[in-house]
């Protein structure tokens, strides 16, 4: 079975930092573009973050040159770094391919207080 599983949220201070990763199992994902989202109460699902399997990034506005994603193509892993927190950054953050993305996994909550 592939899946995506999240982790590394918790609750931070604003200012503060956050790494999560995302594991992927059951499947190849090194050459897919993969990306992070998030969905915040009452909100819609975003896109924040993504990357191609040749490591090239691409930011929303409102993460760029907080928000860092990387990947370990060899072990299926997808990482996002959260620098200087704020409050807006509460959401459940969720990794999935940007392209025909897979059903969505449980994704992991953060929280971030002022």
């Amino acid at each position: 079975q592939v899946q995506l599983v999240e982790s590394g949220g918790g609750l931070v201070q604003a200012g503060g930092s956050l790494r999560l990763s995302c594991a992927g199992s059951g499947g190849d994902f090194s050459g897919r573009i993969m990306g992070w989202y998030r969905q915040a109460p009452g909100k819609q699902r975003e896109l924040v973050a993504k990357i191609t399997s040749g490591g090239t990034t691409n930011y929303a506005d409102s993460v760029k040159g907080r928000f860092t994603i990387s990947r370990d193509n060899a072990k299926n892993l997808v990482y996002l770094q959260m620098d200087s927190l704020k409050p807006e950054d509460t959401a459940v953050y969720y990794c999935n391919k940007v392209v025909v993305p897979l059903p969505w996994g449980q994704g992991t909550q953060v929280t971030v207080s002022s």
